[in-house]
């Protein structure tokens, strides 16, 4: 069988290839569910790190992205461990962190919790042709799209596993969240993961996973459940009454995964890029999930231009000596923002959990003082209280190349 071609384009593992479809089946089923006996076999990954810097001049017409279809059956290597460029931290580590209390904020710094912003409110109208984001705290958003609701590694518990119970309160109450279409997760981690609130949702919701998570959901119930590797995407029909669809593209980041002692990387992490495509539609936004600072920014702009919000991590960074290799700071995400091409970024990750060192205001503090050392212009940064939304306005919207 000759390899599809449109998977040998990647910054992955190389030589991925459907074994029940010839080149271009995919595309044709993607708005679908899949067809019965569907399955996508992916066989070992290539030793070469997927996230090294390109060593060849990039191609001015840059690959879309592979278009799978819906809740289709895959096969996946047993471990993405070979998708890391830094090593995870050893025992040594975990020594130092406990010896230097390293993972816990100065006590005297505890007294910034109250002023934390959280502003609750409504939930505004999302007209056709606009993005409206409602931030519910660390990195769980409600996502307006294309007409659709979506939200992003949602968890609503008071306390995660591991860690004090949460210092702001969900954003919106869930009673008020209107009917969800979809779920995307980045990543396992029980901060981004979280079971009981993933039980609060009809078991038909539509989740769109990374690679090796679709067992740990159908375990749950979930009835649709489509796993990506990155630079693959899946496509839900747009409800706005213009028509179209919601493209949800799986994109690389720098993390890991682990849910146990005995699963580390059995899952990949990423981000998504959420599209509206179709002979009327707009917009564009990405959802960053969970990573460290590097050129896969640069290359997540090449490959999906026109990126209208970022929704970027700016905290749980402390002792960087740890955490540089898989969470940015806000120094990097206001770098990042501009290497995707994005016009606006959202902060997240911070303020809901105490994750890590650093005093609970200084991620706002600091991403507020590096926009501005960028000559961005302030009302790009969203800057959002806990509940508060904010809505792309047609006006300013920009044409999404269609892929």
């Amino acid at each position: 069988m000759e390899p599809d071609r449109t998977l040998t384009d990647r910054t992955t593992t190389g030589t991925h290839r459907t074994a029940a479809a010839a080149p271009g089946a995919a595309e044709s089923t993607a708005q679908g569910a899949a067809p019965a006996g569907t399955e996508t076999a992916h066989p070992s990954p290539s030793s070469s790190p997927p996230l090294s810097a390109p060593s060849a001049p990039q191609s001015a017409e840059p690959p879309g992205p592979t278009v799978c279809p819906v809740g289709a059956k895959r096969f996946w290597p047993r471990s993405f461990v070979h998708r890391l460029t830094a090593p995870l931290p050893d025992v040594r580590d975990l020594l130092r962190v406990v010896r230097e209390g390293a993972m816990r904020p100065a006590p005297e710094t505890l007294d910034d919790i109250a002023r934390l912003p959280c502003a609750p409110g409504p939930l505004p109208e999302a007209p056709p042709g606009t993005i409206a984001v409602t931030w519910a705290g660390h990195a769980s958003w409600i996502v307006r799209v294309g007409g659709l609701t979506v939200l992003t590694d949602p968890v609503w518990s008071r306390r995660i596993l591991g860690t004090p119970p949460r210092v702001t309160p969900p954003g919106v109450d869930w009673s008020h969240l209107p009917p969800v279409d979809a779920v995307v997760i980045s990543h396992n981690h029980y901060d981004h993961l979280d079971a009981p609130t993933l039980r609060r949702l009809p078991r038909e919701t539509p989740l769109f996973v990374p690679a090796g998570l679709r067992r740990w959901c159908r375990r749950r119930g979930f009835t649709s459940v489509t796993e990506l590797d990155w630079w693959e995407a899946a496509e839900l029909p747009a409800a706005d009454g213009e028509g179209g669809r919601v493209r949800f593209e799986f994109v690389p980041a720098h993390h890991w995964s682990r849910r146990s002692l005995t699963d580390t990387c059995r899952s990949l992490w990423g981000g998504w890029v959420l599209t509206h495509c179709g002979e009327h539609a707009r917009g564009r936004l990405y959802f960053a999930g969970d990573t460290g600072y590097g050129h896969w920014f640069a290359e997540i702009g090449r490959r999906c231009p026109g990126i209208d919000l970022a929704l970027l991590p700016v905290g749980a960074y402390e002792p960087r000596w740890m955490l540089k290799p898989v969470h940015t700071s806000p120094e990097e995400a206001v770098r990042a923002c501009g290497d995707v091409g994005a016009r606006a970024m959202a902060p997240m990750h911070y303020g809901t959990f105490l994750l890590s060192a650093e005093p609970p205001l200084a991620p706002l503090e600091r991403v507020r003082e590096a926009w501005a050392a960028a000559g961005r212009d302030r009302a790009d940064l969203w800057d959002l209280p806990v509940g508060a939304s904010r809505v792309l306005e047609p006006e300013r919207e920009r044409s999404v190349p269609e892929t």
